[in-house]
């Protein structure tokens, strides 16, 4: 991995998909895996094997599920928001750097770009 990259990442230096794990229970909250792998669109046996790899960095942990005792639910730990706050300072301070690199011209058209990408996706 380029340390580029690297530099750009939390702590914990995880690859894109577990991170991406913590970004959706830090935005969605607590979830059952079943309901995570079809939210990543992943299969469930891969989805389990994440978040053990994510329950062992104790990044989240499992809990019995409220109303139905044979479920689990995933739920971030305090060291999890900590990696999910720090990779996203990270990342901003990448961008600001880079983007403090444009022209105005080119700021003009990433905002341009912005716009239409957002209403694209809005569709």
């Amino acid at each position: 991995m380029s340390r580029r990259l690297r530099a750009e990442r939390g702590e914990a230096d995880l690859p894109e998909g577990q991170f991406g794990i913590l970004t959706v229970l830090h935005k969605h909250g607590e979830m059952s895996p079943g309901s995570l792998a079809e939210h990543e669109r992943v299969r469930p046996p891969s989805m389990t094997r994440a978040v053990n790899t994510l329950a062992e960095l104790g990044l989240v942990e499992k809990v019995e599920h409220a109303t139905d005792k044979r479920q689990v639910v995933v739920r971030l730990t305090a060291a999890g928001e900590r990696e999910v706050a720090e990779t996203r300072r990270r990342r901003d301070a990448w961008l600001t750097k880079q983007l403090s690199t444009l022209t105005v011209e080119e700021r003009e058209i990433l905002a341009g770009a912005s716009e239409l990408l957002i209403r694209i996706a809005a569709r």
